[in-house]
């Protein structure tokens, strides 16, 4: 019926496309290269689709075709350097990588591993409850259309890095392209790099793409391993279907005994993502990386290679798990050599549609591990695909049985390619734990289809990934939406109570706070609007101190890159520590090309701090990495406030990075001095237009971060950024500064003394308020008093100069009279009488009046 096919001949091998081409017309040819190397990439079937009748078959994927793991994470890994090239080495630590549900799940996490162990995340068809979409987008020509992103942490795709977007091939673009759109309508950047195996575009579909890319402003690359295109005759879709039809034949009617198949424990790591579905960061691989070997080895022992494959039943339980398993082990040595007239032992590892990286670092780890056996690796599949067992086909065999994942799209068939009469004499099956379900153990599922054509089978069920409650928590609030910064200085783990009322006059508050009706976190004072008096103070303040701010910033992010971690992740104290956390974010982006993400999140003193965030944090990044960022210290009460707090959190630190220490409460700091530092003399304009944060019964629940307000109303007053950019500007000038400055704290001993600690004891005796609560030590802390509260008096060392300009106008605006003294360890000291009352008297026989 059909002219004798031309029988393509690669190393010696039949190509596998030669009986598609020859029947179909499909004509495969390189691009600019050599046919030969494009089709020792490529094979050909035909696929049981309506919309597309031919299907590109890799030979390197690990999808449809049993391939050496090395080969598989090899040209992925290949790819990935690639990527790195055409980045550069700075732009590849930003980025961030998106694979495709099914096919490129692995791949993309190779692409990953060779761009510099990027973060990674793939699309997904299952939906997963409670986990909101970051985006979706459509595969027109897919046999199932819908794919998901739901990042367990929102913010990885967020940042302004490259995004990389890796599939098996790169035919039409419509994926890439719908892909693109969608995720830059809510996460615009500047570059995205397309990756595949193989770039078969149309010099139309070439065009379209660029075309794009200047529509949405956005430079876009490719990098594939190959180039080539693909010629279809005219009626290919009803010859196709035509093939198909007389070629299909029904599935055989055997099944092998499922009660002879071994399960393992591989002894998964406990919380360890099973993929990327939810994101893998760096640290994930670092203790996938440290698992693999003990795994591998279990894995061998449960397959028979290390006691060869004709003892292999010896020492398993009545389980039929290995009595050595049966217990943590530790790696085995790799097995010997086989004699040299023996057939090395011929192993799959199959993973489970979605499920590819995990077992393919299984299965690339016992290649390593077992040099005599013949590893191979593939995973099953949703696509419903022709199998014709000739050798110039691309898929021989196929297995089919019901889905066993539960799927969205209801029941249905799924498929395995080439195992049925691969020689294969061992399989191990690799699910993740929601697919272990009993359609798998079923008559007609795979285990009972996988047994009937292997002598010996083993299933690994690794524990599929749930993430926290944390991580069904709302997203970090972000301007402009909140907050007058942009959108990548800070996320706010902070409830939005903009629509309350929530302001009481500041007497009230006091008289409240202080009879102990009220906690000063349960409302808000009115915001101080000031004076143009006290806006030019501000003004020369921030012109006489941007510098001396720059040098301290400078020295406490370099001392925390330097002690705590390489790519620490800022969680700023709401709102006086966010100033500090936004300019030491971009300090180090400015000297270090690092883009640290940065939180806001609230602490209240006697309340400790917001649980609900430390949990968020602690879903979305290694709680090792989280510092701590304050504005300045006190006293230290927000010091100890935090280390109590964290005593139910011992994975994070509970030492504060701040700006300026006079307390001396704190390692790390940037200088020990109490002077002015400008975003302590307003409060919300200075500060995002954030309201200082509010914690109360009736509004903040058990699931609910403490709230703030956002005073969008105070725009034409605000010098938020005004206060950044000021100091910003100063950090080329202050560099030699700060590297001599880091270099001896480095080097000294910074224990806290807390002798600001005693002076507050011994200030608070003197003047018979016997309440430490109530002294407010250092220049920021006596600015804010005269803002928020009803102070008594201001204490001021004898002869301060220009810090205290401000302090004496606000002291002056509100009553409140300023006594100079000798031996204060602080610029200045505010005190709060505590038997504060309209019309009573203080301790000195003085009228305490309110301002």
């Amino acid at each position: 019926m059909y002219p004798r096919e031309k029988r393509h001949v690669i190393h010696g091998t039949v190509w596998t496309g030669t009986w598609v081409a020859g029947r179909l017309g499909v004509e495969l040819s390189a691009r600019g290269g050599d046919d030969e190397e494009l089709r020792g990439l490529l094979g050909l079937a035909l696929r049981d689709n309506p919309k597309r009748a031919h299907l590109l078959v890799s030979h390197v994927l690990g999808k449809h075709v049993p391939r050496s793991p090395a080969v598989v994470r090899g040209s992925g890994y290949e790819l990935g350097r690639r990527v790195r090239g055409l980045l550069g080495e700075a732009e590849a630590r930003r980025a961030v990588v998106v694979g495709y549900a099914e096919t490129a799940t692995g791949l993309g996490h190779c692409v990953a591993d060779g761009l510099a162990h990027a973060p990674y995340l793939h699309s997904t068809r299952r939906p997963v409850p409670g986990m909101r979409q970051a985006a979706g987008f459509e595969e027109a020509h897919s046999h199932h259309t819908s794919h998901l992103l739901l990042p367990e942490d929102p913010e990885l795709l967020a940042g302004p890095g490259p995004l990389v977007l890796v599939d098996d091939e790169f035919s039409t673009g419509n994926t890439v392209l719908n892909t693109v759109r969608a995720l830059h309508e809510r996460y615009p950047r500047e570059r995205y790099v397309i990756v595949a195996l193989v770039d078969m575009r149309s010099p139309e579909d070439q065009g379209r793409l660029a075309g794009f890319a200047a529509e949405i402003g956005a430079r876009v690359d490719l990098v594939a391993l190959a180039a080539g295109t693909v010629r279809l005759p005219d009626g290919v879709l009803e010859k196709g279907r035509a093939l198909v039809a007389a070629h299909q034949r029904p599935a055989p009617d055997v099944t092998g005994d499922v009660a002879a198949v071994r399960r393992l424990d591989l002894g998964w790591p406990a919380g360890l993502p099973d993929g990327g579905r939810h994101g893998f960061t760096p640290e994930h691989r670092a203790r996938l990386d440290a698992a693999l070997p003990s795994m591998a080895a279990r894995l061998a022992e449960a397959l028979g290679l290390g006691l060869g494959l004709e003892g292999a039943d010896a020492g398993t339980g009545a389980t039929g798990v290995p009595d050595a398993l049966a217990a943590p082990a530790a790696p085995a040595a790799p097995a010997a050599p086989a004699a040299p007239d023996a057939r090395a032992p011929r192993i799959l590892v199959l993973g489970c549609e979605e499920l590819m990286y995990a077992p393919l670092a299984l299965a690339a780890r016992l290649e390593e591990l077992v040099p005599h056996a013949d590893v191979r690796f593939s995973t099953t599949t949703r696509s419903p695909v022709l199998a014709v067992d000739d050798p110039g086909y691309a898929i021989r065999t196929r297995l089919v049985f019901p889905a066993h994942d539960d799927p969205a799209d209801g029941p249905g068939d799924r498929y395995a390619y080439n195992v049925a009469g691969g020689g294969f004499d061992a399989v191990a099956l690799v699910v993740d734990s929601t697919a272990d379900t009993p359609l798998l153990h079923a008559p007609d599922g795979l285990l009972a289809q996988l047994a009937a054509h292997v002598p010996r089978v083993v299933l690994a069920a690794v524990p599929s990934y749930v993430p926290e409650r944390a991580g069904m928590l709302p997203e970090p609030l972000r301007g402009p939406a909140f907050s007058s910064y942009a959108p990548d200085e800070v996320g706010w783990l902070i409830q939005d109570l903009s629509g309350v009322e929530l302001e009481a006059p500041t007497e009230e508050r006091e008289e409240a706070i202080q009879s102990g009706g009220a906690h000063y976190a349960e409302s808000l004072p009115v915001e101080y609007q000031p004076s143009d008096d006290y806006q030019k103070l501000f003004r020369s303040a921030l012109d006489a101190s941007a510098a001396r701010i720059a040098r301290a910033v400078g020295v406490v992010t370099e001392t925390v890159l330097a002690e705590r971690s390489p790519r620490p992740v800022l969680a700023s104290l709401a709102r006086a520590g966010t100033p500090v956390g936004v300019l030491m974010r971009r300090w180090a982006r400015h000297r270090h090309g690092l883009d640290l993400p940065h939180y806001a999140v609230s602490i209240v003193r006697g309340r400790g701090i917001d649980t609900n965030a430390l949990r968020w944090l602690r879903a979305h990044h290694d709680p090792a990495d989280v510092v701590f960022v304050d504005g300045w210290t006190g006293k230290g009460a927000i010091t100890r406030e935090l280390a109590a707090a964290l005593a139910d959190f011992p994975d994070f630190d509970p030492e504060i990075a701040v700006l300026a220490d006079p307390g001396s409460c704190v390692r790390v700091h940037g200088t020990r001095e109490d002077f002015l530092i400008p975003s302590a003399c307003l409060n919300s304009t200075v500060s995002g237009l954030i309201s200082r944060t509010v914690l109360r019964a009736d509004l903040v629940g058990p699931d609910d971060y403490h709230g703030a307000k956002f005073y969008r109303e105070l725009a034409d007053a605000d010098v938020s950024n005004d206060f950044l950019d000021a100091v910003s500007a100063r950090f080329d000038e202050v560099a030699d500064a700060v590297a001599a400055d880091t270099a001896r704290l480095l080097a000294a001993d910074r224990t806290p003394t807390w002798e600001g600690w005693a002076a507050v004891e011994r200030i608070s005796e003197e003047y018979g308020i016997h309440d430490v609560n109530l002294v407010k030590p250092g220049v920021g802390e006596t600015t804010r008093v005269l803002l928020r509260r009803v102070p008594w008096k201001v204490l001021a060392q004898r002869g301060a100069g220009a810090d205290l300009d401000h302090v004496r106008l606000l002291a002056d605006q509100r009553g409140v009279p300023v006594e100079e003294v000798d031996d204060l360890p602080y610029t200045c000291v505010g005190l709060i009488h505590p038997r504060y009352t309209r019309g009573a008297t203080g301790a000195d026989g003085r009228a305490v009046t309110a301002p």
